[in-house]
């Protein structure tokens, strides 16, 4: 291909987008029931979240343990008292079988860490995020006392 013709192809290309592009965008008169265009952030959604991870890991705690189920007096799981069973007998899948449960365990242990670590971020940042906002409300007014909006604020650091 000659580079005249690649030239002519990408000219070609580019009057069929800007004959098909549209952009989408907010009406100019906020009338669409946008109040008067502060941010708002729901806080609840972040402690929801954190609940959810609380659930999920109390949930997988109890469920997860393949390691400690059907546990023996000596707290051996039955999984693990089949690999050693196995073992005894020269099974290679006693061996495998052993693994397998050291390996799903310490993934499960990871994921539990994971779920706690999300649920205490996000209640955290729920909490953190409630005293900024509670703080930033005291500090940042107007000179007649009146809190100043959002939009106001974005306009004074352009």
């Amino acid at each position: 291909m000659a580079w005249d013709e690649w030239e002519q192809l990408k000219a070609q290309a580019a009057d069929k987008q800007s004959t098909q592009m549209q952009l989408n965008q907010s009406p100019a008169d906020p009338g669409g029931g946008g109040g008067d265009g502060d941010l708002v952030v729901q806080q609840d959604d972040l402690g929801a979240v954190g609940h959810d991870a609380f659930i999920l890991q109390g949930n997988l705690r109890k469920q997860a343990d393949i390691a400690g189920a059907g546990a023996s007096k000596e707290g051996v799981g039955s999984t693990m008292q089949a690999a050693a069973a196995l073992k005894s007998h020269s099974f290679a899948t006693g061996s495998a079988l052993e693994t397998t449960v050291e390996i799903w365990t310490s993934q499960v242990k990871s994921v539990l860490q994971a779920c706690a670590h999300i649920s205490n971020h996000l209640d955290y940042s729920k909490k953190l995020h409630a005293e900024e906002d509670a703080k930033l409300g005291v500090e940042v007014h107007t000179r007649t006392g009146s809190a100043i909006s959002v939009s106001k604020l974005n306009e004074l650091f352009k």
